[in-house]
């Protein structure tokens, strides 16, 4: 496995870990290809990562213990009952156990940033123009040159121009709702201290619902990060069926209005004012779409990351898996001799993980905002029963990593 000329596509979370992963596998000439010059330390959603996984991880080398993060212990469920106006949280009606660690994405893709290894081509602002595969390789064409790699990585997100030159009919699928998010500093929040800094709400409604935990702000202190899910009104999906995204302020005001509605009409009054102290230049929409592709490796490629799986976040689980696939990738390049076997090695491990994991974002999908249950009507012990049927044994918050 010594040696090799490597291109990965795509230096976000995947792509960085993936060339850790490639540099402790043997592999000596890596270039990595990001589109981006500049601002993807800036992105500052929240990342949570189950304590499980993030010992599997931490041990494995693909997350620093330095890497600030938020202890979450516990989720509580709240309804708004407007027969109850004794808490503006709205009525719990269970609690449960929820170990995970919160993070900042920037700070986290930072640190991995900083360990992509040293001799790697870093290439920002480089955005693929096209990848073709040949019976030993690949062709890599990137402003205006060709290079010729002995094996491409594919961690180019959902719309990866690698998954689309190895299996050109998997595209993802549009889920029928959004996700809103929004992040801020919290103290912004009025009557903060009325919500727990361990807890990671659950704010459930007829046909969606609101999560909103604590994340670090990477200078010590805490950001609010919320994510809303919900059914669009009729007619304003249009141009969302077939993959896009729209970043911070560029909402309609057909939209913004139906989150005002949730926000006061179907919301507990703390949670709305939460989702409301969001600017409109903090605000944005992701369009929830879902797909895995048949095999994570092909001839002379890898895939990593959302570049081979996309599932809903409600599984609590895609970073985790990005970097399960370059935990994963290691294994497979130290374990085996040839390019081959470690295609094949990797392949049979992450391609049943990422099924997996879409299944169970498309049965959470169902529960949680397409056939919600009459959220009133549950307490600790049905809504409990209703949370296993819903999961089943779905990898919620990833699935463990085999030894």
């Amino acid at each position: 496995m010594r040696g090799g000329r490597v291109a990965i596509v795509g230096g976000s979370i995947a792509g960085c870990a993936a060339s850790i992963a490639l540099e402790r596998g043997g592999a000596e000439d890596i270039t990595v290809y990001e589109r981006a010059a500049d601002g993807l330390a800036e992105r500052g959603v929240g990342v949570a990562v189950h304590n499980a996984r993030h010992a599997e991880l931490e041990s494995a080398g693909y997350i620093d213990a330095a890497v600030p993060w938020v202890p979450i212990t516990r989720r509580r469920w709240y309804v708004r009952d407007d027969s109850d106006v004794r808490s503006p949280l709205g009525r719990a009606i269970a609690t449960d156990p929820f170990p995970f660690h919160s993070y900042n994405w920037g700070p986290l893709w930072r640190e991995l940033r900083g360990r992509v290894p040293a001799t790697a081509d870093f290439r920002a602002g480089s955005a693929i123009e096209a990848v073709e595969f040949t019976p030993g390789g690949a062709e890599v064409h990137a402003g205006g040159r060709t290079e010729r790699y002995d094996v491409v990585i594919g961690a180019d997100g959902y719309r990866s121009t690698v998954r689309a030159a190895l299996y050109a009919d998997v595209l993802p699928e549009y889920a029928g709702y959004l996700a809103w998010r929004g992040a801020y500093p919290v103290e912004r929040l009025g009557d903060a201290e009325l919500w727990a800094e361990d807890e990671c709400a659950y704010v459930v409604f007829p046909g969606g619902h609101l999560v909103v935990y604590r994340i670090p702000d990477g200078a010590g202190g805490h950001r609010v990060n919320w994510v809303l899910y919900t059914v669009p009104p009729a007619g304003l999906d249009q141009g969302m069926r077939t993959p896009t995204s729209l970043p911070p302020g560029t909402a309609g005001d057909g939209l913004r209005a139906h989150l005002a509605h949730v926000a006061d009409e179907l919301l507990p009054a703390f949670w709305g004012g939460l989702v409301r102290a969001t600017t409109h230049d903090e605000l944005f929409l992701q369009p929830l779409y879902d797909f895995t592709a048949p095999h994570y490796a092909v001839g002379r490629a890898f895939l990593v990351g959302d570049a081979a799986t996309v599932a809903r976040p409600h599984t609590g689980a895609g970073a985790v898996k990005a970097l399960q696939d370059a935990t994963v990738l290691e294994a497979a390049l130290t374990s085996t001799a040839t390019w081959t076997e470690a295609l094949a090695a990797y392949d049979a491990d992450r391609a049943p993980s990422g099924q997996a994991m879409v299944e169970l974002g498309r049965r959470l999908g169902r529960g949680l905002v397409l056939e919600t249950p009459e959220w009133g009507a549950l307490d600790q012990e049905s809504l409990g029963m209703w949370w296993a049927e819903v999961t089943g044994t779905g990898p919620f918050g990833g699935r463990e990593l085999k030894r």
